[in-house]
């Protein structure tokens, strides 16, 4: 594979700057704005119906939206036949008769198969789960990484990923774009990409420190980032092409869950990059830290 010769260090100052700036317009967004929770999070009532041939669903979501029913969502459930709408913040005992009355103005042959209330309750128990979850995921890294490298690698990659899940939530409440259960999964799965990636970085680097004895660290960072380039943009790339598959083809019922995973691995990727060799830098990273001295060494700096 090509060698690249990018560099990546000379450039760590201005792609600072650029994180810390996204870093606070998102924590600004969801400090003001927020995220728009799905039903899985705020509560509501989930109607499902059944069509005796696949309907349009622009055609329901039209419908209901005329009838007062705005902020649906609308999406098959197995087969093509079988619809689900999701009402977040909204339930009346009748809710699903009134929705099954609103269906059959246009297909006489719609059914009601089931009509449930997700309460307030549980979705905020799911919210709470769900942040100690990741913040469970952080702290377990932290500890692995700390074990298997050095504790300022340890920090370098928590501290990315930690960039990388913020950056990615604010976007979510940048524009607006619900964040339910299937977001949450995808949040996840891109701590574990992005690590994926840092170890990699991290891996080289240490190696590199045990081999390279007369380079200073800036210039061992940057080869270790270039050497590993080629394989971090093929895994990359081959990552977001399925991603963009499924978020163009794969339906509403993973659209946000694609699209959480296609920032979240474009952002891990530049994270893996630059962030946590930035960080590592700005730690000052040495071979002493990865490498302690031999025991004779130790025994004639004593007094």
């Amino acid at each position: 594979m090509k060698q690249f010769s990018i560099p990546f260090m000379g450039m760590r100052k201005p792609v600072a700057g650029l994180s810390i700036l996204l870093i606070l317009i998102s924590l600004a967004s969801l400090a003001v704005k927020g995220l728009e929770f799905g039903l899985d999070f705020t509560g509501g009532t989930l109607v499902e119906v059944g069509y005796e041939q696949a309907p349009d669903l622009d055609n329901i979501r039209t419908l209901l939206a005329t009838n007062g029913y705005e902020d649906t969502i609308v999406q098959t459930f197995g087969a093509d036949t079988d619809i689900v709408v999701r009402m977040a913040n909204l339930y009346t005992p009748t809710l699903g008769d009134e929705v099954l009355a609103v269906l059959q103005q246009e297909h006489a042959d719609v059914t009601l198969l089931r009509s449930e209330y997700v309460g307030a309750q549980v979705g905020e128990e799911l919210r709470e789960q769900g942040g100690l979850g990741m913040l469970l995921a952080l702290i377990i890294v932290m500890v692995y990484v700390a074990l298997r490298f050095q504790f300022k690698f340890s920090v370098a990659s928590v501290v990315a990923l930690a960039h990388d899940v913020i950056i990615t939530l604010g976007i979510f409440s940048i524009f607006g774009i619900e964040f339910d259960l299937t977001v949450l999964a995808a949040l996840l799965a891109v701590i574990g990409y992005s690590l994926n990636d840092t170890i990699v970085v991290c891996d080289r680097i240490r190696e590199n420190f045990r081999i390279m004895r007369e380079i200073e660290p800036v210039d061992l960072i940057n080869q270790s980032i270039n050497q590993t380039l080629g394989r971090t943009l093929i895994t990359s790339l081959t990552t977001i092409f399925v991603l963009l598959v499924l978020f163009l083809f794969g339906g509403e019922a993973i659209n946000n869950f694609a699209f959480a995973l296609l920032i979240g691995v474009l952002i891990g990727t530049y994270s893996s990059v630059f962030v946590a060799a930035n960080l590592l830098m700005a730690q000052n990273i040495t071979r002493e830290d990865l490498i302690p001295k031999p025991k004779e060494e130790e025994e004639d700096e004593l007094p």
